[in-house]
């Protein structure tokens, strides 16, 4: 068992929202809850009576009532949810008292904006109220190519009060990559701005606008926001118009009545293997479970200010936004998370007292190797909660965040992914934290882990699967008439079972460990081995910055190897060799040691930050690697692709 490295005490605890959720829900159905695991089996057992609870008790505002709340429970996919029922997503994220604040921004360059519940909701009007005389109706697109800006969130709202349905890419992606995305989905309106800045560095976006136009004719109209400079130079023409030129709207604001599952967000799969999977999200589905989350996982509630860095290409910048359900402050983020120094983003959190602060497993094992140590100039009085996601945390990792961030909050590594807009497992601020481990499955979600048999296990590594339909799963996939893809994505491996792709493990305690994508295993010598396991080890190595390990094949078998990204002056020697084989080989097991480990000068990363083992892997073998410009430097892969060493 792990050991336990923070616990709430028994007044933390009495004050979540989770506890008031479960008093709630046992003074309503008469039963007992003495455990979290006995309310988790409940909401698995009777979604019909739990997802009504988490709408009742997170006060979801709808237009029309549900008329069931779950038709055909049994198919998956298949089943339907809350039918008959109508709402309006951005109605439900604009809920704040007036001169409370909605968005607050800050970015590498210095600048800080407020806007308060009243201001957002004057912004959606006017942009609203545009869209329709723009002939925008449910069921259309509007689309975004933007930095991390609170005008992206005013018209994602804008786009949902009329019905449109959303998409953004940052501003990061490459006129290609941005094609392969937006033009599957054909949007009628595009957002972007001048440009947008990033390591101290300035990046024009207009002159690549035409390009786009050139090859998405379904974009009719562009809203062009100023953000590097207060007049931008952009090709005049009726279909260009400035963000401030948009009239106000005197009007009060008109929320579209739509049913639970109309589609809200078009997100898409890394692309790394392939075109880009637009997957389609449903308003209710997305709110249900994003409130479910942030109230009872995370105890946000009103007036907290709830951060995550993100761009506004990776699903948990939806996840953020939806923060304002709460009523909370969301606070934005634009620019690089070491610059103007390495510790901007924990001085932004104790100045702006922060309450759940979010990041990335990557981003704090940088920071240890870095040598920061935040709690010794901010006192981060506020936070409470630190969320990590991307990739699996290390064990390490955790033990850095409470000895050199703060000792008292609770530390939640989260896991889901763009294909369910949220979380299977994740955090619990009424249960302990342990090593190296997320703390719970969500409340509704029917987590387990499968063998290769499909046969439930515990203790021991297996496929991650859902057995029973959840609120956010997919409507489907954009232009899958009969749903081929998208069933041949999820359920080819074990019929009517959600198989997520990651390699896990489930506790007895109810906690999860996640070993990484279960399509990037190694298997030498037959043994699956996941390559979290052995990032975990090698990243303790002090001239180890990064490191990818995939399995080449090789004389009829599999073997494991790895590649090392050193820190400046640092060479691999034998010595560096034997060091992170006697590591491996200590600390994992001998399968975990590589058969061979080179020196490369960067490693190729998914513009959401995570590993692109399977393009080091397609490479080394020779194969193709689909689409390059789903990574954020494919120019790394060039050092892959020739290595004498592995002939």
């Amino acid at each position: 068992m792990n050991p336990i490295l923070w616990e709430p005490t028994a007044a933390q605890r009495e004050a979540t929202r989770l506890t008031a959720f479960t008093k709630a829900v046992e003074r309503k159905t008469g039963q007992s809850f003495s455990s979290y695991s006995s309310l988790w089996q409940w909401s698995v057992d009777y979604p019909e009576h739990f997802w009504p609870a988490v709408w009742d008790f997170c006060g979801i505002r709808a237009m029309c009532p549900w008329e069931q709340v779950l038709v055909d429970g049994h198919k998956m996919p298949g089943a339907r949810w809350f039918e008959g029922a109508e709402l309006n997503f951005a109605e439900n994220l604009l809920v704040g008292k007036d001169a409370d604040v909605a968005i607050l921004f800050r970015n590498e360059r210095g600048e800080r904006r407020e806007m308060t519940f009243a201001a957002l909701r004057d912004e959606v009007a006017r942009l609203a109220q545009w869209l329709r005389r723009c002939g925008i109706a449910p069921g259309d697109r509007v689309a975004a190519w933007t930095p991390n800006i609170p005008e992206t969130v005013v018209m994602l709202l804008a786009a949902a009060t009329v019905g449109a349905t959303f998409s953004s890419c940052s501003p990061d992606f490459g006129t290609q990559a941005v094609v392969e995305r937006l033009g599957q989905i054909e949007p009628t309106i595009l957002l972007v701005a001048d440009g947008y800045t990033y390591g101290g560095k300035s990046f024009q976006l207009l002159p690549k606008v035409q390009q786009l136009l050139e090859r998405i004719e379904s974009i009719r109209r562009i809203v062009v926001v100023p953000y590097l400079t207060a007049t931008p130079e952009c090709e005049q023409g009726t279909n260009f118009v400035f963000w401030n030129d948009i009239p106000k709207c005197e009007l009060p604001i008109e929320f579209e009545s739509l049913p639970f599952n109309h589609p809200l967000y078009i997100l898409y799969s890394s692309g790394t293997t392939g075109r880009p999977k637009c997957i389609v999200h449903s308003a209710g589905g997305t709110l249900l479970q994003h409130l479910k989350e942030h109230q009872l996982h995370t105890d946000l509630r009103a007036g907290n200010k709830l951060f995550y860095f993100t761009t506004c290409g990776w699903m948990m910048w939806n996840w953020l936004v939806s923060g304002l359900a709460s009523q909370a402050a969301i606070v934005l983020y634009d620019g690089s998370p070491t610059k103007p120094d390495v510790d901007v983003l924990f001085r932004m959190a104790d100045e702006e007292e922060i309450h759940i602060f979010g990041t990335s497993a990557s981003y704090l094992a940088a920071i240890e190797k870095a040598g920061v140590v935040p709690k010794e100039k901010y006192p981060l009085n506020a936070v409470r909660t630190v969320l990590s996601t991307g990739s699996p945390l290390s064990a390490k990792s955790f033990e850095y965040v409470y000895k050199n961030i703060k000792s008292d909050l609770c530390l939640s590594s989260i896991s889901g992914g763009t294909d369910i807009i949220s979380c299977f497992s994740l955090g619990n601020p009424n249960l302990p934290v342990r090593r190296g481990e997320l703390q719970c499955r969500g409340l509704g979600m029917a987590c387990d882990i499968y063998d290769s048999a499909g046969k439930p296990i515990r203790e021991e590594k297996g496929e991650l699967v859902c057995t029973k339909p959840f609120p956010s799963m997919p409507i489907g996939f954009w232009r899958d008439d009969e749903s081929r893809r998208y069933k041949d994505a999820y359920f080819a491996r074990y019929p009517s079972v959600w198989c997520h792709g990651d390699f896990a493990l489930l506790t007895d305690e109810g906690g999860m460990v996640i070993y990484g994508r279960s399509d990037a295993i190694l298997n030498p010598g037959g043994v699956r081995i996941g390559t979290a396991e052995i990032y975990a080890q090698v990243m303790q190595i002090p001239q180890v910055v990064d490191c990818v390990a995939v399995g080449q094949d090789w004389k009829g078998n599999t073997r494991v190897v790895l590649f090392v990204q050193l820190g400046q002056g640092a060479k691999l020697d034998e010595a560096l060799r034997q060091n992170i084989c006697q590591k491996l080989r200590s600390d994992a097991s001998p399968r975990h040691v590589p058969a061979v480990i080179l020196a490369v000068a960067d490693i190729p990363k998914t513009r959401s930050g995570k590993t692109a083992e399977l393009a080091v892997r397609n490479t080394i073998h020779g194969q193709p690697v689909d689409n390059l410009d789903a990574l954020s430097n494919p120019e790394a892969l060039e050092a892959f692709s020739s290595r004498a060493e592995l002939a």
